[in-house]
């Protein structure tokens, strides 16, 4: 899954001569012989210099490309919106989904074939396979270039865990270790929730899931002849339950709003209100450009992983995507954007500073962590080329950093992963909200909906 929030257009950015449209795709070519392009590279709630630093990469790109007239808006996929949007043809021409949907979309034939044109890009030969498959169809061919892969990890405020004595260059590495600090923080710290997760608008399904396989279940299993089971009622999701039931009503350790989706509790978190929480490794970049969260304060650590051999952290990301409907000249013209704002700047040293310069003066994260792309001397490179530019502190990455390559990665659910993640937001809202919530009964009610989803397709 992707960090989900809402699709707007700030009139700021207009101003800053950066194009804001509808979010429909534009037309093939203009009077001037221009391919016309419609990019959506940046979160609702973009700050100014965000917005002009976009505006800079635009300008640098159209240098480098002056046939192409890229126009950008503002966007963030959205797993309630976004099969509307796409049957009512108001994405832009650039998109981005889900590592959970791009697949989907693919053989669907939701989305422009973009082989040809990625098989021309300098790295169309360097990808991990197991990255790239996220965006290969049944068919073999490329539908979309994946970006900012991210393993689920904890967030923690560094002030917080010093004010409640704790050391902040020592984050937790185990659930109970999270307990105990939560707790710890909650009674020393007065009106800050020691550990929250998100409930709402599939975000609670998703947490839940990175809970379940860092334990060694699976919500799904798929079976050798290819059907998918759900298996929501298995022991590791019922121990993730336990394990948040007792937070909230044995050590009162998770605050008061036990509604959050991804923008309200970065929000919470930036303020102040939770001193822990899960998300993706790489949500410092949205917590500095949307909350203007203070980089110093962040710390964030690898999600901890049970001793069962099948435990995992649930891994996710981006997958840039072409309108289907888009002309061929569209189409390579979007292949080069990808390529030159997401990939270039991984691997090309030149452009990997003009990156880092362009997001230092913008104020946005510039040293994120992520998963590679590619493999880990590629990313040692690309560390050591910004390293002038980084603008969140190094030693408060390296919990993450140091741990990240040796944990296993685990995919997201296989079939139907938002409706199974819509289908288990109530489940732990009923956990955090009914102390006496009956969940045999709820897992088995998510078994049977998404069940019957998965099995209507093969019919």
């Amino acid at each position: 899954m992707k960090s989900p929030g809402r699709i707007a257009a700030l009139t700021v950015a207009a101003l800053l001569g950066v194009g804001i449209l509808s979010g429909c795709s534009s037309n093939s070519g203009g009077g001037d012989g221009k391919v016309n392009l419609v990019v959506a590279p940046v979160l609702p709630g973009a700050t100014a210099d965000a917005l002009k630093a976009l505006h800079e990469r635009v300008q640098q790109f159209e240098k480098k490309y002056p046939n192409i007239k890229v126009k950008a808006i503002e966007y963030q996929w959205t797993g309630t919106t976004f099969a509307a949007e796409l049957a009512g043809g108001t994405l832009p021409d650039v998109f981005n989904v889900p590592f959970t949907d791009s697949k989907t979309l693919a053989n669907n034939g939701q989305l422009a074939d973009i082989t040809k044109y990625f098989d021309q890009t300098s790295t169309a030969k360097k990808w991990n396979k197991n990255v790239l498959d996220v965006a290969t169809g049944n068919d073999g061919k490329i539908y979309g270039i994946p970006w900012g892969p991210y393993a689920m990890a904890l967030s923690y405020n560094r002030d917080i865990f010093t004010k409640a004595g704790l050391d902040p260059d020592k984050p937790p590495t185990t659930l109970d270790e999270i307990e105990q600090d939560a707790k710890t923080i909650s009674q020393k710290v007065p009106g800050v929730a020691g550990y929250m997760q998100m409930t709402k608008d599939n975000t609670g399904g998703w947490e839940l899931a990175t809970l379940t396989q860092s334990l060694g279940g699976r919500l799904e299993k798929v079976g050798s002849d290819g059907k998918v089971t759900v298996t929501a009622n298995n022991a590791q999701t019922k121990q993730a339950l336990n394990w948040l039931k007792k937070l909230r009503w044995t050590d009162d350790s998770m605050g008061s709003n036990f509604l959050f989706d991804w923008s309200g509790i970065n929000q919470a978190f930036a303020s102040g209100q939770i001193a822990m929480y899960m998300s993706g490794s790489d949500v410092i970049g949205s917590l500095m450009q949307a909350n203007g969260f203070d980089p110093k304060k962040y710390g964030v650590t690898t999600f901890p992983l049970s001793s069962d051999p099948n435990a995992g952290i649930l891994s996710g990301g981006n997958v840039d995507v072409v309108d289907v409907k888009d002309s061929p000249a569209q189409i390579a013209a979007a292949v080069k954007w990808i390529d030159f704002y997401r990939t270039q700047p991984t691997v090309d040293k030149t452009a990997a500073i003009d990156n880092a310069k362009t997001l230092a003066k913008g104020d946005q994260a510039v040293n994120a962590p992520t998963l590679p792309v590619f493999d880990r001397a590629t990313w040692e490179r690309n560390q050591e080329w910004i390293k002038p530019y980084d603008n969140i502190p190094v030693e408060n990455l390296k919990p993450f950093n140091d741990n990240i390559f040796n944990q296993k990665i685990s995919p997201e659910p296989p079939a139907h992963t938002q409706d199974l993640y819509g289908a288990l937001d109530s489940v732990v809202q009923a956990v955090l909200t009914d102390q006496h919530a009956d969940v045999d009964t709820l897992l088995k009610g998510v078994n049977t909906k998404v069940q019957a989803l998965i099995d209507a397709d093969s019919k």
